[in-house]
């Protein structure tokens, strides 16, 4: 089998098994401790899915999910947050450290 044959293959199986929220959920998390972009990874899930069917789950219009993934578009939270509810996730924020007081 050629190269192409096996990365054709390769992005197929994965196609597949993003269709898989918990698996897409991993993905998702895994993608992110290896510092690629959310807006990168939800892409490439929501390919996989259909953006129409995708849309659907979030319960957003198809538009909205397009926007969302385009990559010189600005995401809201709101958007995002459906989005990433498919998965079971969400944003959030944690204190790193702690701050030097200002005065």
């Amino acid at each position: 089998m050629s190269s192409k044959g096996q990365v054709k293959d390769w992005n197929e199986t994965l196609s597949s098994r993003l269709r898989n929220p918990e698996f897409a959920r991993e993905f998702i998390i895994a993608s992110l401790d290896e510092s690629i972009a959310l807006k990168e990874i939800l892409a490439k899930v929501i390919r996989a899915y259909g953006v129409n069917e995708f849309a659907e789950k979030a319960h957003l219009p198809s538009y909205d999910v397009v926007c969302a993934i385009s990559p010189d578009s600005n995401i809201t939270y709101s958007t995002l947050s459906k989005m990433l509810s498919v998965f079971g996730l969400e944003i959030g924020v944690s204190i790193s450290r702690e701050i030097e007081s200002v005065a």
